[in-house]
């Protein structure tokens, strides 16, 4: 699981699958983001092999760990343990959950004054209020769950259904189902703004990443929303 370049200052690793409500398998990805002063924050961390852990370490100081939505939390506490110095940074909703980390802030729409080089925005919905965010540098835009797709031939049985009907397996990524349906009003201006930043590139948690056309893509995959 070694980390691959994505864009200038932007690496990824892939994670091992890990099992959700219902015994849906996901497929992960985590991003790491460098800061001007040679810093990271990684983003929606995956498991911490040592190998990773170490080729992280050797790039510089990890100043903080996000959670982009309550969903994305498993390793959080992990990767803490390999670099304490590190805060932890999530939406509202996970100190509920995870008692048991010592989150240092909630995400909101501001983002805190120590990430000069990051744009971000809440979007509400039902399911778990995502943090979008923006590398300015080499205009990447990150996003957890509203995007998704997935091989068509991931799932089996009744889960290959119902992943099909979610639109999780499309040949794009798309938004699922379940999303556009967690999306109310409140989401719209927030969407309007994401879709407003220069985004040349796209990554998701689970998807397959975008490398140009980033913002025409965007428009695309949120249209109706």
């Amino acid at each position: 699981m070694p980390l691959q370049a994505f864009a200038p200052g932007v690496w990824i690793a892939e994670g091992a699958p890990v099992t959700a409500a219902l015994g849906f398998r996901y497929p992960i990805r985590m991003a790491v983001l460098q800061l001007p002063d040679g810093s990271l924050l990684l983003w929606s961390p995956v498991q911490p092999e040592p190998l990773l852990v170490a080729e992280i370490a050797a790039m510089g100081p990890v100043r903080a760990l996000i959670a982009p939505n309550r969903l994305h939390h498993l390793f959080l506490g992990d990767w803490a343990r390999h670099f304490p110095e590190a805060t932890i940074s999530a939406p509202a909703g996970l100190a509920a959950k995870r008692p048991d980390l010592a989150l240092n802030s909630e995400l909101t729409d501001t983002p805190p004054v120590d990430w000069p080089e990051m744009a971000v925005q809440l979007v509400p919905n039902s399911i778990a209020p995502e943090l979008v965010l923006f590398h300015k540098p080499s205009a990447t835009l990150l996003v957890c769950d509203l995007l998704q797709n997935l091989p068509a031939d991931w799932y089996h049985g009744w889960r290959r259904l119902i992943a099909r009907l979610d639109r999780m397996t499309e040949t794009q990524p798309t938004v699922p189902r379940k999303f556009r349906m967690a999306l109310g009003n409140a989401a719209k201006a927030p969407l309007q703004r994401v879709l407003y930043w220069p985004a040349k590139r796209v990554l998701m948690a689970h998807g397959t990443p975008v490398t140009e056309g980033g913002q025409l893509f965007l428009r695309q995959a949120f249209a109706g929303l």
